[in-house]
């Protein structure tokens, strides 16, 4: 997390097997949350994360939930079928 100033952060995800990610709802909202309590983010207003995939909104008060918002877009389609995983792993399955 880069802070940008009191209300703006900047935010780089990387998931563990993956590597980094262009967005991450739950990290956002986890930054904005150690930001107010490390006193580098202002409590009670809207902090926007900037991420590469686009920015979310996020709320926070410690006696309230965090509350984000922003753009969903469609990015993939496929199908999973958790039987083909399992017969893959050794693990049973058809």
């Amino acid at each position: 997390m880069q802070v940008m100033n009191q209300r703006h952060i900047r935010l780089r995800v990387f998931e563990r097997g993956v590597g980094e990610t262009q967005a991450c709802g739950t990290g956002a909202c986890a930054a904005v949350v150690t930001g107010i309590r490390e006193g580098w983010l202002d409590e009670g207003e809207a902090i926007r994360a900037q991420l590469y995939g686009g920015s979310l909104i996020v709320r926070w008060a410690p006696e309230d939930s965090v509350m984000m918002t922003g753009p969903a877009s469609f990015v993939y389609e496929g199908v999973f079928s958790p039987d083909g995983l399992m017969a893959q792993a050794g693990l049973g399955g058809s």
